[in-house]
C-alpha cells in the first residue's frame, strides 16, 4: 500500500473503533439506566464485543484486520437491524418506540457505523495496487 492508502485505511480503522466504542456505550448506558433481564444482558454482551472489536480495529493487521472489519460490519449491521425491528414488528418478544432513551441517537450513530464500516471494508478487501 501506499502512503496514502496507508493514511485512508488508518482513519477509516480510527473511525470505525469510535463508531463501535459508541455503540458499546450507548448499550452499556441503557443497562445502567436500567435495562434489566434478558436484554440487559444482551446489552452488555453487546457492550463487550464492541469494545473486543474496536480494539482488534486498532491492533490487527493483514488477514485478522480483515476478519475484524467483517464481523464488525455485520455487528453493527445486525444491531441496526434489531433496533429497527424492534421499533417496527417486534423482536423476540421486545418492541420499542421512538421516544425511549437514546433511541434517535443509536439509530443514527448505527447507520453511520453502517457506511464506515462498509467503506473500510471495501479498503481492507481491495487488492493492493501495484506501480
Amino acid at each position: 500500500m501506499t502512503g496514502t492508502n496507508q493514511t485512508v485505511l488508518w482513519v477509516l480503522r480510527i473511525l470505525s473503533a469510535i463508531v463501535l466504542l459508541a455503540i458499546g456505550g450507548i448499550h452499556l448506558f441503557l443497562v445502567f439506566d436500567g435495562v434489566g433481564g434478558v436484554l440487559g444482558v444482551l446489552f452488555v454482551l453487546q457492550a463487550i464485543a464492541g469494545l473486543v472489536l474496536a480494539i482488534g480495529m486498532l491492533v490487527l493487521h493483514e488477514r485478522l484486520l480483515v476478519l475484524a472489519t467483517i464481523l464488525s460490519l455485520l455487528f453493527v449491521i445486525a444491531s441496526l437491524a434489531a433496533l429497527l425491528l424492534a421499533l417496527t414488528v417486534g423482536f423476540f418478544g421486545i418492541t420499542e418506540t421512538w421516544d425511549f432513551t437514546l433511541v434517535i441517537p443509536t439509530v443514527i450513530v448505527e447507520a453511520i457505523g453502517v457506511v464506515v464500516l462498509a467503506i473500510a471494508s471495501v479498503v481492507v478487501l481491495r487488492p493492493p495496487l501495484v506501480a
